[in-house]
């Protein structure tokens, strides 16, 4: 992905999560010299696997398992920073020296005790139209932020304004869980004891994440800016209200990390050649029964955080172009093509018709989403291992034709394939291709 003039690539879900990003970035991490996440909290989860070592990241990059590469959490990022520490010592204790190469803003926003009891009790009280949260506080804590009574990194730096501004939100906090007629109240006394316990340690992590990018870039490095969420859940572009609480698509990368947009080279976004989703909301290609059942065991589809099982279905292309077009996409990175491995025929979603008419957009209302009738081409199965796959030659002819009319659909080129978990299981698809 990294060209002779690309020094800052941006790595985006283009479906609804779960694409596979962690694997990516960790591959194209081996070129580069610092990987930043610019959004979302700990309630991402990337799995990486390295000679047969699975990591499971939330908080930190992917690029972390690379020795040497620099990691950054950015402003846009909401640390809790217990899952953070807890995060880095497991690192440590696996001979993954992290903490000396990781910086964290110190304008990103903390996720505190007082988050999460609001995220679990707000969810359970919407009863049959629960969102999907995974009860972390990532929602409260970005509330905070933008009502500008969050907590910052840098306000660890002088803890008795920071207590004050603790017991404000705990204050409020408490009218909300009261108004809501449940028992469970913040504690903020309890809550800044945790956080005077932890604050050396974090405060030592603290820098100015825009000024470490541009000392990199102004440099030799190689930079790779990766999101958390799925395009679909972003809280703008993505199927409202079934979203995550931050812009998630490529246009909040320069403001998530704090450089210009005009650093940026490329955006590659990662797609599986099926679809999956966690939570609830619409999903116009979703299987039921035994062939969602069959998908789910051969992708190994849970979540890496919540370990909810995933919701699987076909391949949804007018989700896929909506992606190109809200993020810019410059290229693709497809995965999980081996789970289709021994299909007999392949359906592939290129579109919507609601209410009789063909949708020329991606709907607004996730309402109208889950009214419409999806539009499918099928294809051919190519009924063979493609895990050893290295090259484009290498897959089997009905895999790449796949591929190509994937290609097609999102009006994107495709630069790499991923035939299996392993870090060398991965196809670099040259362009142009002799094909």
């Amino acid at each position: 992905m990294f060209q002779d003039s690309s020094r800052c690539i941006v790595i985006v879900g283009a479906q609804w999560g779960d694409e596979g990003k962690g694997k990516i970035t960790d591959v194209l991490a081996e070129q580069a010299t610092l990987v930043a996440r610019y959004q979302g909290g700990a309630n991402a989860g990337h799995t990486v696997l390295v000679d047969g070592e699975e990591f499971i990241l939330h908080l930190i990059p992917s690029g972390a398992i690379v020795p040497l590469v620099k990691c950054v959490l950015g402003n846009g990022v909401v640390i809790d920073p217990w899952t953070l520490l807890d995060e880095i010592d497991g690192l440590e204790g696996r001979g993954i020296a992290i903490a000396e190469r990781l910086t964290v803003s110190r304008r990103a926003h903390l996720v505190l005790p007082y988050h999460r009891l609001l995220d679990g009790a707000r969810e359970s009280l919407r009863g049959d139209a629960k969102i999907g949260t995974t009860k972390r506080g990532i929602g409260p804590a970005y509330r905070d932020k933008v009502e500008r009574t969050g907590v910052r990194v840098c306000e660890l730096e002088d803890l008795s304004d920071c207590a004050g501004l603790v017991k404000e939100a705990c204050v409020a906090a408490n009218e909300l869980l009261e108004a809501w007629d449940l028992d469970d109240r913040a504690d903020s006394e309890a809550v800044m004891a945790e956080l005077e316990m932890i604050t050396p340690r974090i405060l030592a992590l603290a820098g100015d994440s825009g000024a470490t990018l541009l000392e990199e870039l102004r440099g030799d490095g190689r930079v790779l800016l990766e999101g958390a969420q799925g395009s679909l859940l972003d809280v703008d572009h993505g199927t409202y209200p079934f979203v995550t609480s931050s812009n998630t698509t490529a246009g909040a990368a320069a403001a998530g990390v704090g450089i210009g947009p005009t650093l940026i080279d490329g955006v590659l976004g990662i797609v599986k050649a099926y679809t999956t989703r966690v939570g609830n909301g619409p999903l116009p290609t979703e299987l039921d029964g035994h062939e969602a059942d069959r998908l789910r065991k051969l992708g190994a589809e849970f979540g890496a955080t919540t370990g909810r099982p995933r919701r699987p279905g076909w391949y949804d292309g007018a989700v896929v172009r909506h992606s190109a077009a809200v993020n810019g996409l410059t290229a693709l990175a497809v995965t999980k093509l081996d789970v289709l491995d021994t299909f007999d025929e392949i359906r592939l979603g290129v579109g919507y018709t609601l209410d009789g008419v063909p949708l020329a957009t991606f709907p607004d209302r996730a309402a109208d989403l889950a009214k419409v009738e999806p539009n499918f081409e099928s294809a051919p199965g190519w009924g063979s291992n493609t895990g050893n796959a290295r090259t484009w030659e290498d897959l089997p002819g009905a895999a790449r034709s796949y591929l190509e009319r994937l290609e097609s659909n999102a009006g994107v080129p495709i630069r790499f394939v991923s035939v299996g978990s392993a870090r060398d299981q991965i196809v670099r698809v040259p362009i142009p291709r002799g094909v």
